[in-house]
């Protein structure tokens, strides 16, 4: 049934020619055939009045679109004519069900976050919406029905997890909106579990939305607020990510004495050693040679020479699984080197960076490349 469908673009506030615009742009982004403008205004019809069954091949744009399950979307929204028993006995039973998810059930949702995770490192975020918006929503689910905080706060933690990464994944293929929507989510959930170091890495990472949305000053005074959420409850790891965040984002603000401070808090603050996996909270993922690549990232920006070297230093040691970090990393490599004027070695990194971001899908990677060619 395709009522499924128009509630979710109606709840959007979207009109059939938004829809239609929308799915317009996700072919032209993702290099895939749809029918002509005039067709899919039939089939948005058609699909919303029962008229025609949604192929699997739309099906997956939509629920991209729309951040719907395949259920949602295919399925009419539920109708409220159940007697009041029924609705109490339904309610009772999803509230029996979310209170006996225990620390199995946790870990096995934690379990699924990782490997999401791994799946998005080396094959690139495009590939698994449906999983990912599966994932959250039992997450959502188990969560929205807990009552006592010994129930809520182990699934509430779980999602804050989720969440961000879901929310990355969205900003890495582009749907800028449905990222913004996820961090929300995700600050809710740690606000929730009362884990302060949740809140702040979601924070942090929302901040990036706002920058380039073209408010790289607000996405700052974001990063900094994060920081005060935390303060001293934040493991020395995330405080290095979190001063990293800073002076990536200061210097995209064009505030360079600020990002120099906060590069220098960041080295001062990143524990010793190769390990990059922060024991009290897995979604960082930072050690010396990360920050290093970081660094030469943000003295890129400011033009400063000793960019290149930090780079190269960069990729000798980037693991060889996280594709999308290496692509980040050659586009690094050609921005310092078009600084310089080196304009032979800045395209073949391009080049590079433009073959792992294929690879992955990334949008986001996809749009830095294209900057970067102009400039060639």
């Amino acid at each position: 049934m395709g009522n499924g469908l128009r509630g979710a673009r109606k709840s959007r506030g979207w009109s059939q020619e938004r829809l239609i615009r929308e799915i317009e742009e996700y072919a032209r982004r993702h290099v895939t055939d749809v029918a002509a403008t005039s067709s899919l205004r039939v089939y948005v019809s058609e699909w919303e009045n029962d008229k025609r069954t949604i192929s699997d091949r739309y099906a997956v744009i939509l629920r991209h679109l729309l951040g719907v399950t395949d259920a949602e979307l295919r399925t009419a929204p539920a109708t409220f004519g159940l007697s009041v028993a029924d609705g109490y006995d339904d309610l009772l039973a999803r509230i029996d069900s979310a209170s006996s998810v225990g620390h199995s059930m946790v870990k096995s949702f934690n379990d699924q976050t990782e490997l999401l995770r791994t799946m998005d490192r080396q094959m690139g975020a495009s590939g698994i919406v449906d999983q990912m918006t599966g994932h959250l929503a039992a997450l959502e689910d188990a969560l929205n029905f807990g009552v006592l905080p010994e129930t809520r706060r182990p699934v509430a933690l779980a999602l804050a997890g989720a969440a961000t990464l879901a929310a990355w994944q969205a900003l890495d293929t582009g749907a800028v909106e449905r990222a913004w929507r996820h961090y929300e989510l995700a600050k809710r959930a740690a606000q929730d579990a009362d884990e302060p170091m949740y809140l702040a890495h979601a924070m942090a990472e929302q901040a990036y939305v706002l920058s380039e949305a073209g408010r790289p000053a607000l996405g700052v005074a974001l990063v900094r607020d994060a920081q005060r959420t935390v303060e001293r409850r934040a493991s020395p790891r995330l405080r290095a990510w979190l001063y990293a965040a800073e002076a990536e984002l200061c210097a995209q603000a064009g505030m360079s004495d600020d990002c120099r401070r906060a590069l220098e808090a960041a080295e001062a603050t990143i524990p010793a050693g190769t390990e990059d996996r922060d024991p009290d909270m897995l979604s960082i993922f930072l050690n010396g040679a990360h920050l290093a690549r970081w660094n030469g990232n943000v003295l890129a920006m400011l033009g400063d020479d000793d960019a290149v070297g930090s780079l190269y230093g960069a990729l000798e040691v980037v693991d060889p699984s996280f594709v999308r970090a290496q692509a980040g990393l050659r586009c690094d490599l050609a921005y310092a080197h078009l600084t310089r004027g080196e304009y032979d070695q800045a395209n073949t990194h391009i080049r590079q960076a433009r073959l792992l971001a294929n690879r992955t899908g990334s949008v986001r990677q996809r749009r830095r490349i294209d900057r970067l060619s102009t400039r060639l």
